[in-house]
């Protein structure tokens, strides 16, 4: 086994059927549609943590930000993720900010596999735009208009989120199935370099 930077063995890796599927990415990337599908692809569970955050809450997020602030949203949401992190075998759609917090990062690495969803700034905004027309209300992250602030933050989260991934698929112009076949076929790829070293 290689030393690891600090001299010690690098940690070795469990098999892929043992790790999570962490899915990350900026809002209305299709965390929850591609994770939903892809654990029924898999056969595993699959765990939204904003959903299962905003029903223990009995509130929802914007309900949960306007009473605590955002400070209170990422604290509940460090709590799940320290839950759920380490069961082996799931897929997990996280919130859209869960990298904002390094140890939420380290958390989901140690015993997970983490695919980043990315999709175009104007794509983001459509489908954003598209949700508030439903009623799927997401609060502000800046104070602003949801709608208006997407390349902001995206610009602030996108460094965050290319150092926690292993995996990045573009979702924007792609269908549910061909992103969750493009996700099998990249951890397919990557499990065999890993056999092979």
């Amino acid at each position: 086994m290689n030393p690891g930077l600090s001299g010690k063995p690098a940690k070795r890796l469990t098999p892929l059927e043992d790790r999570n599927l962490v899915l990350i990415g900026y809002r209305a990337t299709g965390k929850t549609a591609v994770g939903a599908a892809l654990a029924r692809i898999l056969r595993r569970p699959f765990v939204d943590l904003d959903q299962v955050l905003v029903a223990e809450a009995g509130q929802s997020v914007a309900e949960i930000v306007a009473q605590g602030g955002w400070e209170e949203f990422r604290r509940r949401e460090k709590e799940l993720v320290a839950r759920y992190c380490h069961p082996g075998g799931q897929v997990l759609a996280t919130g859209g900010g869960v990298v904002l917090d390094p140890e939420n990062v380290q958390a989901l690495q140690e015993n997970g596999v983490i695919i980043w969803l990315t999709a175009e700034p104007d794509a983001i905004r459509a489908r954003l735009e598209a949700d508030r027309l439903r009623d799927a209300f997401r609060p502000s992250l800046t104070g602003g208009d949801p709608v208006t602030e997407v390349l902001e933050v995206l610009k602030f989260r996108e460094p965050l989120y290319r150092a926690a991934a292993r995996v990045i698929i573009d979702t924007t112009n792609q269908s549910i199935p061909q992103i969750v076949q493009e996700i099998l076929e990249t951890l397919k790829l990557k499990e065999a370099a890993n056999l092979g070293r």
